[in-house]
């Protein structure tokens, strides 16, 4: 799934393209996109784009009117955009936004919603002004705006272990499975420590690398895309991915860690996995894996070798 910073990304990217144009088009091809019914998608067609936005992980775009079309790409959703009209991206395409001609000489665009999955879970909302957008909106703490007080209060507000904490929309804003697993390795924390055990300094510090995982990352991106030298380009089809070579630990199981060698450990749960270093965050503890460890019993490893 899109977590802040790529979102932020898709938000930068599409306002440089669209913002101050006139929708001219709306077309769903999935009608079960569509969440909601009053005020249509329809009913954004001739309306010019004032804002583009991020709420939690969602893409919002403001339309004349105080009318908001809110994006929620799950975790197959993407958004592709094309100069002109759409060259077509086939069965995955659910929703195609055609935008007049800038007039600064841009030609006219096409933002396409896909989603490369047989579970449909991305979603569109159309909502009348900001209290309508206040219903989407899960009410996580916005970690880039707050202090380390702030966070640390957050954080031990519920008694969960901080990787689920992290992930709570909730609790804190635009955070999902791939950052939580770099933040928590950027602070040496394990992912099974309990919040009610985290200590003020350790708060501190973990907000410390909630900013610097969050804005690195958010930097790198801008710089990969080119949107810190003006128009730059639009994300392609799987440019927007939790599976990046640079990841500390996410996505890395079996792989070194870069900063100690030792091998990324995982912990499997449900649909998803949490990624660490045993050596840099456990004091060489191997965590539980649910599965494996009631498969394997006795012979699960517990420490490092």
């Amino acid at each position: 799934m899109p977590e802040l910073p790529d979102v932020m990304i898709y938000v930068e990217a599409l306002s440089k393209r669209v913002l101050t144009r006139r929708l001219v088009s709306a077309r769903v091809r999935s009608p079960f996109v569509v969440r909601t019914f009053e005020p249509s998608v329809q009913s954004l067609a001739g309306r010019a784009v004032v804002c583009v936005e991020r709420l939690g992980k969602r893409v919002v775009v403001g339309f004349e009117g105080e009318l908001f079309l809110v994006v929620h790409l799950m975790i197959a959703g993407r958004l592709r955009w094309f100069d002109g009209e759409s060259k077509g991206v086939g069965k995955i395409g659910l929703a195609e936004f055609g935008f007049e001609a800038g007039g600064s000489g841009e030609g006219a665009g096409t933002l396409v919603l896909t989603e490369a999955s047989t579970q449909k879970r991305a979603s569109l909302h159309v909502v009348q002004g900001r209290g309508g957008l206040v219903s989407l909106n899960p009410g996580g703490l916005e970690v880039l705006e707050c202090s380390p007080a702030e966070f640390t209060s957050h954080l031990r507000s519920e008694n969960h272990t901080l990787k689920r904490a992290l992930t709570d929309p909730r609790l804190f804003s635009g955070i999902g499975n791939a950052y939580s697993d770099e933040i928590l390795h950027a602070a040496r924390m394990s992912p099974v420590t309990l919040t009610s055990r985290v200590s003020d300094e350790g708060g501190a510090a973990l907000h410390a690398a909630v900013i610097e995982t969050l804005t690195g990352w958010r930097e790198k991106l801008r710089e990969e895309f080119g949107l810190d030298q003006g128009l730059g380009r639009f994300p392609g089809a799987g440019e927007i991915t939790a599976f990046r070579p640079d990841f500390a630990v996410h996505g890395r199981f079996g792989q070194p860690c870069p900063r100690c060698g030792d091998p990324v450990r995982r912990i499997v749960y449900a649909a998803n996995e949490c990624n660490y270093c045993a050596t840099c965050q456990t004091s060489g503890k191997v965590l539980a894996d649910r599965s494996l460890s009631r498969l394997l019993k006795e012979d699960w490893q517990r420490e490092m070798e």
